[in-house]
């Protein structure tokens, strides 16, 4: 569900929830930069992109397809692999690391839902289940191995070197590509893929 939507049928809780969800998005790309620092690339820290202030992030159109379409994007923090001693593994960690924070905004905001046994339609609830449903989509689009999206980025570390080349080759052309399908609905298969892989993950590990 879109935030414009949530907003025309609960404002209340639009209010409350656009906060957070806006810092998902952030969370994303601040995560590829901790992980980048924590591996030896100070890239992102020099250029003062692991804050979380949310106006050092923020993406126009990004935005915009968060209120419209219930995902979106920041502005991608700054990475420099050639800092990093083991590059394939820097690429792997620091690509996989935006996924990771978003499945875990996931996991703790239905471990709260459960936790507090809240009623299933109530505002708390509405917040909550939306703003998993939002970082579980934002992973499940970017586990497409389609340039620039991190599961290209994760596929080149374990690819062979004419499939990196490829990709390297189909990047400047990737963001209207996806733009494209994402308006066909080409990509709403593998999001849903992806997004019963990662719900049936959280399951396992919800109590």
């Amino acid at each position: 569900m879109g935030l414009l939507k949530l907003l025309m049928n609960d404002p209340v809780a639009f209010l409350l929830l656009i906060i957070p969800l806006l810092y998902s998005v952030v969370l994303h790309e601040v995560a590829h930069g901790w992980v980048a620092n924590w591996m030896g690339d100070p890239t992102a820290k020099w250029m003062g992109r692991l804050s979380l202030n949310p106006l050092k992030h923020l993406d126009p159109i990004g935005t915009l397809m968060l209120f419209l379409a219930g995902f979106g994007w920041a502005q991608p923090v700054p990475v420099n692999l050639q800092n990093i001693p083991n590059r394939r593994k820097g690429l792997i960690f620091v690509s996989a690391a935006g996924i990771v924070a978003n499945i875990l905004v996931a996991f703790g905001a239905l471990l709260v839902h459960r936790l507090l046994g809240l009623p299933t339609f109530g505002m708390a609830s509405v917040i909550l289940f939306t703003l998993a449903h939002i970082n579980i989509t934002l992973a499940a689009l970017n586990l497409i191995p389609i340039p620039p999206l991190d599961g290209s980025k994760i596929l080149m570390g374990f690819a062979p070197s004419e499939l990196r080349y490829f990709l390297t080759r189909l990047e400047p052309y990737g963001f209207f590509i996806i733009i494209g399908m994402l308006f066909l609905g080409l990509l709403n298969p593998f999001i849903s893929f992806f997004r019963v892989l990662i719900i049936a993950l959280l399951k396992t590990f919800l109590p």
